[in-house]
This record gives structure tokens, sequence and C-alpha cells, in this order.
């Protein structure tokens, strides 16, 4: 009877929106910088971010269209979502996320807005998994997407993951054995938007039990994770 219990507690989300201020920046200052002059609807840069699942591209795609919506139009999109036609008002913002889905029909549609940007003042957001190079596009869009400002999302090192999960934990109020952060960087995931739901859950899971978020219930949690993993993915 308790596993509907803990089902409920490890799908647990981070509660804050993603904003570009509680991004871990890392090494990544410059593409932040970049992200938050989209904002400035005299901005009309192009600009193509990739990198693999869990390197922060949602967060940052997110927080960028929050951040420009109260100042310039918004177009989000993403790629397996995109038709024939791109909506798009002068001076706007066009957010695309995985790229590397984009149809045939939306791959001309880009391609088009990528030839009226400049009449219509537009900025230009791309997001992918994979370099320019690498995007399964026809040519000429392929071409132009190589010729925007173009970031990979470096990722973090443990100490600035420990040092985000630490921060993340006083926000929360958590007063948790310092072993913790060191259990959950080597035995969790490696993403830092993981790391964090796991330490969302452990907070939840203390309060309902009435119990610290030591390391034995860090524990439990991520035991009971693992079996229903393997219970949503039978051999």
């Amino acid at each position: 009877m308790a596993a509907p219990q803990q089902q409920m507690l490890l799908d647990l989300k981070p509660e804050q929106p993603p904003t570009l201020d509680n991004f871990v920046i890392g090494a990544n200052a410059e593409l932040l910088q970049r992200l938050r002059g989209l904002g400035d609807t005299r901005n009309f840069e192009a600009l193509y971010i990739w990198g693999p699942p869990g390197c922060g591209k949602s967060h940052l795609l997110e927080a960028t269209a929050a951040t420009a919506l109260p100042q310039r139009p918004l177009t989000v999109v993403r790629g397996a979502e995109a038709g024939a036609e791109l909506l798009l008002a002068p001076g706007s913002l066009l957010v695309i996320d995985d790229i590397q889905e984009l149809g045939a029909e939306a791959q001309i549609a880009l391609f088009r807005a990528f030839n009226g940007a400049r009449f219509l003042g537009l900025a230009l957001l791309l997001a992918g998994k994979v370099p320019p190079l690498r995007l399964g596009l026809r040519e000429d869009l392929r071409t132009r997407i190589g010729q925007t400002l173009i970031y990979e999302i470096q990722s973090l090192s443990d100490d600035e993951k420990a040092t985000a999960l630490r921060r993340h934990a006083i926000e929360r109020g958590m007063l948790m054995d310092s072993g913790v952060v060191h259990y959950l960087l080597r035995h969790g995931r490696r993403d830092l938007p993981s790391l964090m739901t796991m330490l969302d859950s452990l907070d939840r899971a203390s309060l309902q039990q009435k119990r610290p978020p030591t390391l034995p219930l860090l524990r439990e949690l991520m035991q009971t994770s693992l079996d229903l993993d393997k219970d949503s993915n039978p051999p």
C-alpha cells in the first residue's frame, strides 16, 4: 500500500519556475548574457544552443521566453509540432526547441523566417541535441543555422552541482546531513534537474513522514525509484 504514496513523492518536480537567475551558470556566462539580450526589441540576433538531454536547454528556453515576453512579441514552437506557417509579428522573438524534429514544411517556414528576419526585425533562438553539422535538415537551412551564434551548453562540474544542490536545500529550509549531497552525486542521475527533483522528494518525504532528511531516508527513496523504473521497464 506504500507504493502509490512513494510514487507521488518521486514524481514531484522543482517548484520554482525556470528563470535566467536561477540557472546554474557554470561555464555558460557568455551564453546567459546573450540570452538576456534577446528581450531587447532592438536585438535581432540568431542563436543556436545545443546539448544532450538534461543539460538545461528547456530551462534556458523557457526562461528566455519569460524574460522577453513583456518586452516583445513571442512565438514558441516545439520542432515536432511546427507546421507550414510561422505567425511572426514584427519585432518578435522566435523560439524553437528540438529543431532536429522539424518536418519538411516546417523547415521551409523556418528558412523563410531567416530570409525575412532583417525586414521584420526578428530575433531567433533555436535549440537542438547536436551541433548544426549533424542536424538532419535540408542543406540550405542547416547552412543558415550554421551561420548563427552557436553555443554548446557546458556541463557543470561536480563541485558546481554540489554548490547548486546545497543552495537549493537552503532555499527550501532543509537541514540535511552533510553527506546527502555527496551521496546524490555518486549514486543519482548525473543531470542537475534530476538531482534537484530527488532533493525535493527527500524534503517532501521528510515532512510527510516526520523524519529528518538523512542518508537512510534518501537511500529508501532512491531504492523506490529504482524499483519503479524496473517495474515500468521490465526486461
